[in-house]
């Protein structure tokens, strides 16, 4: 006889319907009441919130069964691939939320849409290391806001090769805006960064007192031009299927344009600028 699967505890089922009944991303009343009459499920209380309904339909099948396979199959089902045909950063979005709960209860969704065996998780860290997406990781580092209101679609869609651009594109998209310079690439970084001839760039970073702090204005300018040199301008002209970006690559590039992003907050506006 095949075992049945363990039963969950009252929070994991909680979190659990909370994901796929979220207010913005979840799944709608009606889906969600086809859903449980499809799958058998009682229904106990359609007239509640979409995530107190979906949590005491969960909460009722598995006392009933003594097992946590209905809610499974409840999972799998609204994971099944072809539901998110056009929209893959939606199914992204739900498998790593639903991955950080299922850790600990030893599961997890992968790419087909199924519900696996995985890692086990005792802790908050632990559960985020084992469900950890790019997405995740951004957000354990508290990445710059700015960063994932550009190209956080991109992300979910693992479209790396557009991420990258989508994120550098967002440096010079906030310079335009402080300094209220209308140039492009270099010269917008020249115009709005660089010291020039009068020492006063149209955004400071610092005070400019001393020569460390010169240098510093100087090196923030130079890695913007770097950042555009090595993924706006290529990602922009060469072909995706001849620019290959990997996981590793694009974490490391959204994470020094947040920090940019995090020098410019403090950044004082000058109408000096650098001519």
């Amino acid at each position: 006889m095949t075992e049945l699967p363990q039963s969950w505890s009252y929070a994991v089922l909680k979190e659990i319907a909370g994901v796929l009944a979220d207010t913005n991303e979840g799944l709608t009343g009606r889906e969600i009441g086809d859903l449980l009459h499809h799958l058998r499920m009682e229904d106990p209380i359609p007239t509640a919130t979409k995530r107190e309904r979906l949590a005491k339909a969960f909460i009722a099948h598995q006392d009933k069964y003594q097992s946590s396979k209905g809610v499974i199959n409840f999972i799998v089902m609204v994971m099944e691939p072809v539901r998110y045909r056009t929209q893959p950063e939606l199914f992204s979005l739900r498998q790593d939320q639903l991955n950080e709960r299922l850790a600990f209860v030893g599961l997890q969704v992968n790419d087909e849409g199924k519900v696996v065996s995985g890692a086990v998780a005792q802790t908050l860290d632990e559960a985020s290391r084992i469900a950890t997406s790019i997405r995740d990781e951004l957000c354990r580092r508290k990445c710059h806001p700015e960063v994932l209101r550009y190209c956080s679609l991109e992300v979910l869609k693992k479209a790396h090769f557009h991420a990258c651009l989508e994120a550098t594109k967002s440096i010079f998209d906030r310079i335009r805006d402080l300094s209220g310079a209308s140039d492009d690439g270099a010269a917008l970084v020249d115009a709005a960064l660089a010291l020039g001839k009068s020492g006063v760039p149209m955004l400071a970073i610092n005070s400019l007192r001393t020569q460390t702090e010169k240098d510093e204005q100087t090196g923030l300018a130079n890695l913007v031009k770097g950042l555009s040199g090595l993924y706006r301008n290529p990602t922009a002209h060469d072909p995706r299927l001849n620019r290959t970006v990997s996981e590793d690559e694009l974490l490391e590039v959204l994470t020094v344009v947040s920090m940019v992003h995090r020098r410019l907050d403090g950044a004082s506006v000058s109408s000096g600028g650098s001519s």
